[in-house]
């Protein structure tokens, strides 16, 4: 054999063993921290890097990213990140990864962009100067990242420059969105349709986020929701107050325009929504008439009725604008009885009540509040379950994998698919960390996950927070703390004084005085322990004291506060 020819069959073996992977590190068990790895042979191509807002039992968590894991040993294979759109859940966790993969190429529209750059200098000085980016100028731009090709399409979604994605291999085609809706009557153009997609190399993959798969009403269009909100600023008896997302850049950039055609003064409230307002300036996507925007310290200044403010906190935040106004905390803002207030955002999954109670506090304060229970004034980013059943049908995938959403949504998707006549055997729910491989023009499930679990980020700490450290966090949050701090003489090993106690989040010592005197009693007991090793072994003492003492407590209180133990050797 000549050695032309063994070169060839080389080249033809390695395009056979050669496997396309998809490998979903979050945004299939929650709604957030959404990224996936797209590998094929020694090529790593990454989708989105979102952050996922703390639940209620993490206290004093910031955020939580994906786990990367997978990815180490692995950094110079990574070609390119690429970014759906801007919002935190896709974004939120670049500037940490980007640096944990020795800063890769991104990919992404011109604001998409420039919203992680500013995020990036956020959390870090001077980090976006060494940022290589391909700007995707329009959805016609074709980038070859190794051996993957990658082309574009629109989407409809809340925010500017949203992009659809397209990842074509020598194996298969793959179809994500990112986040999506259908608009079927859009202000300004014609609707977006799909059936382009159908006619790409197969087989096809099609990766779609599926949060409305359970939404069956008619979802509110954005036509509607700007006549309702353009109804309320006309009609208002005084100052509007508009609760939103500060990533809803579309319905700000509307309000902004609509305003100054009015004759209104805008002013915005909330550093993220300054911020992305101020991006969406420079890059020429919102235009702002001179004089329309003023700052919040100048709203006095003017008549009532000519006055609409902007601010974020519609979720409840307690540091948030529009918590701070309603208690009364905000230094320029304060609420009066003929202000109209508008919540124009969606309620996250979990934010039910605080959104509840922040609800309650404003209808005391103010007559005039509009919310999507009495008023279409919000306009969701996502699809109901017809409109995910209209795109499976357009685009007519050779398999369908339901994304970036919690995995009920997904498993209602899978059936909504089934009784519309999609066949069960291609459609694939996958969790966090499960490895989608296609060969031989067959897709199957590893039986292997990769690491996919938390990674918290708490102030400047990331993962140094482990389910160890929560556990101690509930344990004070929900029986507190009790120290016990005794004075030991180092040569004989006896007690000297009595023990001091300091009690958090546990018991009100003043009015305790009996059981802390037996804790005091209990301890002196347990320290007049005859064994040799209670004189001389600290790690001794501490645990004896933490296990009686707790058991004790727990008798008197049935509570189990955390029992610290300090032993002090003089």
């Amino acid at each position: 054999m000549n050695r032309k020819h063994q070169i060839l069959i080389q080249k033809k073996t390695k395009k056979f063993t050669n496997k396309l992977r998809i490998i979903t590190l979050g945004g299939q068990e929650e709604v957030g921290r959404n990224m996936t790895v797209f590998e094929y042979g020694h090529d790593i191509v990454i989708l989105d890097m979102g952050i996922q807002f703390p639940e209620e039992d993490m206290p004093g968590i910031d955020y939580i990213i994906p786990n990367t894991a997978y990815l180490q040993g692995k950094e110079k294979n990574v070609r390119g990140v690429i970014f759906s759109h801007g919002h935190l859940d896709h974004i939120g966790a670049a500037p940490i990864l980007l640096e944990k993969l020795k800063t890769p190429t991104v990919v992404g529209r011109p604001l998409t962009l420039a919203l992680i750059k500013n995020r990036m200098e956020d959390y870090k000085k001077g980090s976006a100067k060494y940022l290589r980016s391909i700007n995707v100028k329009s959805a016609q731009q074709v980038i070859k990242l190794g051996q993957f090709t990658i082309k574009f399409f629109p989407v409809d979604h809340s925010i500017m420059d949203a992009i659809g994605v397209i990842i074509q291999t020598p194996l298969g085609t793959i179809i994500h969105p990112g986040d999506w809706t259908y608009e079927k009557n859009p202000l300004t153009r014609q609707p977006i349709t799909y059936h382009h997609l159908a006619k790409l190399p197969k087989p096809t993959i099609l990766m779609l986020e599926s949060l409305g798969s359970t939404a069956m009403k008619e979802r509110i269009s954005e036509r509607t929701m700007y006549q309702n909100l353009d109804q309320l600023i006309r009609q208002a008896p005084g100052r509007i107050i508009i609760g939103t997302f500060s990533s809803q850049l579309e319905r700000i950039k509307w309000v902004i325009e609509r305003a100054s055609i009015l004759g209104k003064k805008i002013a915005l409230d909330g550093y993220s929504m300054k911020v992305n307002v101020e991006v969406a300036k420079q890059l020429g996507y919102i235009k702002v008439k001179k004089g329309s925007l003023i700052t919040v310290d100048q709203i006095n200044k003017f008549p009532d009725r000519r006055v609409i403010i902007m601010c974020t906190g519609a979720q409840g935040e307690p540091r948030a604008v529009l918590s701070r106004i309603i208690s009364k905390n905000h230094r320029f803002i304060k609420i009066k009885k003929q202000d109209t207030v508008v919540f124009s955002s969606s309620i996250i999954p979990g934010n039910e009540r605080t959104i509840q109670k922040l609800k309650d506090n404003l209808y005391r304060l103010c007559d005039n509040v509009v919310h999507t229970e009495i008023m279409d004034v919000h306009s969701s980013g996502h699809s109901n379950a017809q409109d995910l059943i209209t795109v499976v049908k357009q685009i007519r995938p050779t398999y369908f994998l339901p994304v970036y959403a919690n995995h009920y949504y997904l498993k209602e998707a899978e059936k909504l698919a089934i009784r519309n006549g999609y066949p069960k055997n291609n459609i694939f729910i996958l969790d966090n960390g499960s490895v989608l491989e296609l060969a031989n023009n067959k897709a199957q499930i590893l039986p292997k996950k990769v690491p996919s679990h938390y990674i918290f980020v708490d102030g400047l700490g990331v993962g140094d927070v482990s389910n160890v450290v929560l556990r101690d966090r509930q344990l004070l949050a929900g029986d507190g703390m009790f120290v016990i701090i005794v004075t030991i003489d180092s040569k004989t090993g006896n007690i000297i004084n009595s023990p001091d106690i300091i009690s958090r989040g546990f018991i009100y010592m003043k009015e305790n005085k009996t059981l802390l005197e037996q804790v005091r009693k209990k301890v002196k007991q347990i320290l007049t322990d005859k064994e040799p090793r209670a004189k001389a072994d600290d790690v001794y003492i501490k645990n004896k004291i933490r296990d009686q003492i707790g058991q004790f407590l727990f008798t008197k209180t049935e509570r189990r506060p955390m029992v610290m133990p300090v032993v002090i050797k003089v």
